[in-house]
Parts: C-alpha cells; structure tokens; sequence
C-alpha cells in the first residue's frame, strides 16, 4: 500500500447497485485503503434525493460527521430538522439519534466520517483548546 494518495474526487470510483435513485457513493475509506475511520461523499444527481437513509449506529456505536461540501441539505435529527448549506457541519457523537438527509438541489456534496469512541488518540495538547468553546457549552 502507498504511504499516501492524492486524487479528484472525479477520479474516485463510485459504488453502484443498480438503484437508480441512488446519490453517487465515492467510498473514500475502501479506494485510499483507511482503517481507522469510515469516510464517504455523496452526491445528489438531483434535488429531493435522500444523500443519508434513516438510521441510528446503536449496532456499531459509531460516531459520525457530516459536512456539506457544496450544495444544501436537510437533516432529520430525532424528528428535528436541520438545513445546512454549504460548509455547514453536523456532528452526531450519539450512536442512538436517528438520522437521515435530504439534497435540496442536484450536485449537492455530502461527506460522512465515522469511527467507534476511542479509536482516535489526539497528538495535540489540550492547552490548544484552553480558550476555546465546544458545540455543547453555552455560548
């Protein structure tokens, strides 16, 4: 395996089962060969097009984040409604919500990492953070 890669996103192949209605899948984890998270893109051929099924991660206990790399999106949080444009980032650290997006128009980018708690160890220190607030504190 190389030590590292660098490619389009064109130049990713896509996952096809012959579903029509499907986004276009570039299965970033399998093609660059990573294993210490899941990494995705999706992309809508059109608007209305579900980029995430519904689902929850109770089984894997993944955590995962989704940010919008261009295009809008809505997101189904636990019945909660999310619209997130371009650059918008949703973070589900909660394996049990439940979850699912939406494209709002064709060409909408979707890119989802996960991973299992604890499988990530920081080389930063935490006085990096020292200063700065986490999504979950008061504002």
């Amino acid at each position: 395996m190389a030590r590292w890669a660098a490619r389009e996103l064109s130049e990713i192949p896509k996952v096809t089962d012959g579903d029509a209605d499907d986004p276009d899948w570039h299965p970033l984890q399998h093609f660059f060969g990573l294993t210490a998270f899941g990494a995705n893109v999706f992309v809508a051929g059109r608007g209305g097009q579900t980029l995430v099924e519904e689902h929850d991660e109770r089984a894997s206990g993944q955590e995962e984040l989704y940010l919008v790399l261009d295009g809008e999106a809505d997101f189904e949080l636990d019945g909660e409604r999310v619209h997130a444009a371009r650059g918008t980032v949703v973070a589900v650290p909660d394996p049990s919500v439940r979850r699912s997006a939406v494209a709002r128009s064709a060409g909408t980018a979707l890119l989802a990492v996960g991973s299992g708690p604890g499988a990530f160890a920081t080389t930063w220190r935490e006085s990096h953070f020292a200063d700065l607030p986490r999504a979950d504190e008061p504002g």
